[in-house]
């Protein structure tokens, strides 16, 4: 529960993910169970990002098209060490070999460096860009796919 207490206080993980705010003992566990139930309701995979302990979430949802989005945040306090990359990879190659999805993308902001880095080192390559709505304003996101 540490992780997701850490994430609500967190600037921008709240603005891009189901992270409660104001944070709550009650309304953590209520976050964790909902992430869980997601597989269940084949709707996603919600998996925690772990370093010795809980660091944060990443998640894979399938589309209708064969592909999947994938999403990750990783907290304040475990950043710089590698973490998201590792669990990048992990996520992606399940989705790819496991799944045997035919694509996987995200969604990066262009000032997200740490997150641009992590993705290109699994492979994923710049596809374009978007317009996302983030915490009530639309901003440009970078697409990053990754094919089989």
């Amino acid at each position: 529960m540490a992780a997701v207490r850490e994430a609500a206080a967190d600037p921008y993980i709240p603005l891009v993910t189901s992270v409660p705010v104001p944070y709550t003992h009650a309304e953590g566990l209520a976050f964790v169970a909902r992430q869980h139930d997601r597989a269940a309701r084949g709707v996603g995979y919600s998996f925690a990002v772990a370093d010795g302990r809980a660091v944060g979430q990443i998640g894979l949802w399938p589309a209708r098209d064969g592909g999947a989005v994938i999403g990750y945040w990783v907290v304040r306090s475990a950043r710089g060490r590698g973490v998201a990359g590792r669990a990048l990879a992990a996520v992606a190659g399940w989705g790819l070999d496991v799944l045997r999805l035919d694509l996987l993308t995200l969604r990066v902001e262009p000032w997200n460096e740490p997150s641009i880095r992590a993705a290109t080192r699994v492979g994923f390559e710049r596809s374009g860009s978007v317009s996302m709505e983030v915490g009530g304003v639309d901003r440009e996101m970078w697409v990053y796919t990754l094919l089989p």
